[in-house]
């Protein structure tokens, strides 16, 4: 089956090691936590898919082991899978960013002891979203945080980030990784054949995550869905383009089963020992876990759409780069034979605009309902 395609790894390899596109990041970053001189609070910059995410979850793997980052131990694994209770994901929960409400939840919970390890990570995704009123609440606790607590903010760039934030972190910076370069990356870590790895790379944005993503049956299903209802447009009324939505839907939620599983048997087994106000701290961030997921998965197939829309704008202007997914070559002539440039392009407006919707918000069935009605129509527009 495709999800089971990934080679066998020769032994278990902490997240730092599998930095491969990074490598003056990761020697960094391997000297700071072999020192013990970790910084109490990082900023990464860098370009979206220069692997900023995936750089904050190995750092937080190799603070929380302890063993450095072994790579196989309970907490690396729990790490790695992100289901660790002290490792701490946030994203802005609003489309103008960060919420006062969310940075002083933050703040309290940062006084509170670990759970499971000695050491808590917290990480920051999109910190150009930490607003002035938000952000300034965050200060102090950036600028002395407890001995055991590490914060990692991400962002494209130290400019678009407030100063007085700036200046509390250690700037770590990313280069920009090529598409060829990522792919290869991912060759070299699954063995599977560079065109495949190339499609992987372009729907999950990082190396790591596309390794991830070979790895899941649900997720390669979840983009098949998406090619598939793109293909069936030209010939859909709007009941097929709102079933095709909820089919969407329910085929980015299927990987979430597993990972709610596991949380409940995490909960269950540690019932026994942890506080009532550890469980209730913990049932919080198992939910925001399955949100952030969801969230993921969901830019996940826009990604698909993208990148089969991508194809066919290569194939209509015979551009270099070449056809990302060589397994949807027939959809990609489909629409080619259907529509020309100014279609195409047009529908990648509506890729797009479906991307800002979710991102402020708005409910991922509607925006698939409406994204795939923008794209039938901009795909009947004269070749």
């Amino acid at each position: 089956m495709a999800g089971h395609e990934v080679a066998p790894q020769t032994g278990p390899r902490s997240l730092l090691a599998q930095l491969d596109t990074q490598p003056r990041v990761r020697a960094f970053l391997q000297r700071a936590v072999e020192s013990g001189r970790a910084s109490h609070a990082y900023l990464f910059v860098g370009a979206p898919g220069a692997g900023k995410l995936d750089a904050a979850w190995a750092l937080a793997q190799a603070l929380i082991c302890p063993h450095g980052g072994c790579g196989a131990c309970e907490a690396c694994v729990r790490v790695a899978r992100h289901t660790h209770s002290d490792v701490h994901y946030l994203a802005p929960e609003s489309a103008t960013g960060y919420l006062i409400g969310q940075t002083r939840d933050l703040i309290d919970e940062v006084a509170l002891a670990p759970i499971r390890a000695a050491h808590k990570v917290y990480i920051l995704d999109r910190a150009d979203q930490l607003r002035a009123n938000s952000a300034n609440s965050l200060l102090k606790t950036l600028e002395e945080p407890p001995e055991d607590v590490t914060f990692i903010l991400l962002g494209t760039s130290s400019d678009t980030i407030l100063p007085t934030i700036v200046s509390r972190c250690q700037c770590v910076p990313f280069r920009m990784v090529s598409p060829v370069e990522a792919a290869a990356a991912v060759c070299r870590s699954t063995g599977l054949p560079q065109e495949r790895c190339r499609m992987a790379v372009a729907v999950a944005g990082s190396p790591t995550r596309a390794i991830e993503f070979l790895k899941s049956a649900e997720r390669q299903e979840a983009r098949r869905a998406m090619l598939r209802a793109i293909d069936s447009l030209a010939h859909a009324d709007e009941a097929d383009v709102l079933s095709a939505a909820k089919g969407l839907i329910k085929a980015v939620k299927a990987p979430l089963a597993d990972v709610e599983r596991t949380q409940k048997a995490v909960l269950e087994r540690d019932a026994d020992y942890l506080s009532r106000g550890a469980l209730k701290q913990l049932e919080e961030r198992n939910k925001r876990e399955i949100t952030a997921r969801e969230r993921s998965g969901i830019m996940e197939v826009l990604a698909s759409a993208r990148s089969l829309l991508r194809d066919a704008l290569i194939a209509l202007e015979h551009a270099p780069g070449g056809v990302v997914n060589t397994d949807a070559q027939e959809t990609v002539g489909r629409l080619v034979a259907a529509t020309g440039t100014a279609g195409v392009l047009a529908a990648l407006d509506a890729v797009a605009e479906a991307e800002q919707a979710v991102r402020h918000n708005v409910t991922p069935q509607l925006a698939f309902e409406v994204m795939l009605l923008d794209i039938r129509k901009a795909l009947s527009c004269p070749s």
